[in-house]
Order: C-alpha cells, then sequence, then structure tokens
C-alpha cells in the first residue's frame, strides 16, 4: 500500500519531468515543496524493505541465496537500460547497481552496523551534495535494516504517540518547506525527507481510521511497483505527444489520471493473476523458469 502511495506521487513528478513544462509561481511551490523529491524518497526506503523479504524468502528455498538475489538485482539492469531510452531520469538501473554494490554487501553485516551505515550515508549526501540520486544507497541501508529489527513493530506503536510524533514530523517539514521556497536551495534534500517521513507518517494514521479502507485500495498499485513504473512512462510520453499539454497544471492532472487508470487495471488484473506482466517476467528470469501466474 504504502509503495502505492508512493507511485502515485512519482506518477506526477515524472509526467512534469518528461513533458519539460516550465513550473512556476504557486505551481512551482506546490510541486516543489510536495512533489519534487517527497516520493522517491519511500519508493527508495521501500527497495531496501524488499531486499530483505526476498533474501528471507530465498533463504528458505535454495542453499545459495544469495546469488538468487543477485540475479534479481541484475535482471533489473535490462528494464531499466530499455527504460531509460524513453525517461532518462528513470531509477531502476540506478537501484540494480547500488542494489548490487550496497544491499548485497550489507547482508553480510549486523542490522545495527546496516543502519548507522545508513544514516551516515543519508547525513553526508545531504551535507556534501545536497542530495539527489546519492540519497539512495542510505536509503535503500535504512530500509533494509529497518526490516531486519522487524518493520512491523509500526503496528504496535500507540495510536495516540503516532498522531503527535508524526504531528511533530509535519511541523518540521513545513518549516523546511517554506525555507526553502524562501531561497534555502539546499534545504531541498532534507525537506524532501523530512516531508516524505511526514507522509508516510500520516498514512500510518489514517490506517486506523476509517480511511483505512480507502487506503488499501492502493495496495494493488504497489504489486504491480514495475508493470506501473514503465507503463506510466509510455502513457505519459503518448499523451504528451497527442494532447500537447502545455501548463504544469495539466501535465500534473496528467500524472493523477494515469496513476488511477494504473490503479484500476492493477485491481483488475490481480483478480486473476499473482504477479503483474512485468513482475512476472522478472521472476522468471530470476529463477530461471517459467513461474505459475494464474
Amino acid at each position: 500500500m504504502l509503495r502505492g502511495f508512493a507511485l502515485f506521487g512519482i506518477s506526477i513528478v515524472n509526467a512534469v519531468g518528461l513533458s519539460g513544462v516550465s513550473t512556476g509561481g504557486v505551481a512551482n511551490w506546490v510541486y516543489e515543496t510536495l512533489l519534487h523529491q517527497r516520493f522517491f524518497p519511500v519508493f527508495a526506503f521501500l527497495f531496501g524493505v524488499s531486499f530483505g523479504l526476498f533474501l528471507d524468502v530465498v533463504r528458505e528455498r535454495t542453499r545459495h541465496p544469495r546469488l538468487v538475489v543477485l540475479a534479481r538485482l541484475g535482471f533489473l539492469v535490462p528494464f531499466g537500460a530499455m527504460h531509460r531510452v524513453l525517461q532518462p531520469d528513470e531509477v531502476l538501473l540506478t537501484y540494480a547497481v547500488v542494489g548490487i554494490g550496497v544491499l548485497l554487501p550489507a547482508s553480510f553485516l549486523s542490522r545495527r552496523f546496516v543502519l548507522v551505515i545508513g544514516v551516515v550515508a543519508e547525513i553526508v549526501a545531504v551535507l556534501v551534495t545536497g542530495g539527489g540520486s546519492v540519497l539512495i544507497p542510505g536509503l535503500f541501508l535504512l530500509g533494509y535494516g529497518a526490516e531486519r529489527y522487524g518493520i512491523g513493530r509500526l503496528s504496535s506503536l500507540s495510536g495516540r504517540g503516532l498522531a503527535l510524533g508524526v504531528g511533530g514530523v509535519f511541523l518540521g517539514a513545513i518549516v523546511l518547506n517554506v525555507w526553502q521556497i524562501g531561497g534555502g536551495a539546499r534545504l531541498s534534500a532534507v525537506a524532501g525527507l523530512v516531508t516524505a517521513s511526514a507522509y508516510v507518517g500520516a498514512v500510518l494514521v489514517l490506517l486506523r481510521s476509517r480511511a483505512w479502507g480507502v487506503l488499501l485500495r492502493l495496495a494493488p498499485a504497489g504489486r504491480m511497483a514495475l508493470t506501473n513504473y514503465l507503463g506510466a512512462t509510455v502513457m505519459v510520453v503518448a499523451a504528451d505527444h497527442f494532447l500537447r499539454l502545455g501548463t504544469a497544471a495539466e501535465v500534473m492532472v496528467l500524472g493523477v489520471c494515469v496513476f488511477v487508470a494504473e490503479a484500476a487495471f492493477s485491481s483488475w488484473w490481480l483478480r486473476h493473476a499473482r504477479y503483474g506482466p512485468a513482475e512476472w517476467v522478472w521472476r522468471c528470469l530470476t529463477w530461471w523458469r517459467v513461474v505459475p501466474n494464474r
């Protein structure tokens, strides 16, 4: 569900990037403070979580689990390479390379050491470079470390304590975003990470309310993240070619529409299949056999 939520924001951001429209005025403030670099940290963190979950599964199925994980990450490379033809700023290729170079070696380390390295990597990335793709290694490690400690423990937090904590994070996000608008460009990476944390916290709070049923409808889109990430690029490029959208607001609406269409398709598809189309191909390549999908 959280991955589907992250895809929602990424769909809008990628629509703006692929269309090449310039954002100005209020649209620029909305884009820079609520969307840009606000959802990709969630996606990257969850990739680290998924790495740990997948490693746990393959340890029960094979004597050489890291070789299977290496194959999984390695076969992500061609997906990213083909996708980069349409989307120069795509992340799959980067995820594959960083996953092999960072996550696999980290699987030999203790969970505490993984978390410490992740925190240090994020601090260095923010202070030295100001953010961007250099945040990915640290986010991967933080996600993997959190999975090692038991990401499910978040559900055991008290509702009141969680709400107070999320409120504090939101207050920090507001301050940082206002500062960024006022000219603190160097704060964009910090503001992005704090805002992403606030978003995740808000979702966890809402899951304890009557909104949980609506939020869980994002889960099918998240289960088909690879298919939807690739498909969104194709749809945005095609729509931009035929519709000739000229404003940032129009392109953002396009991003929302693309995600809604993909969420509906994902819900329908997963009534008949276990994996999305791209996920199924990826899984077959990883295990080097045809995996049942009905």
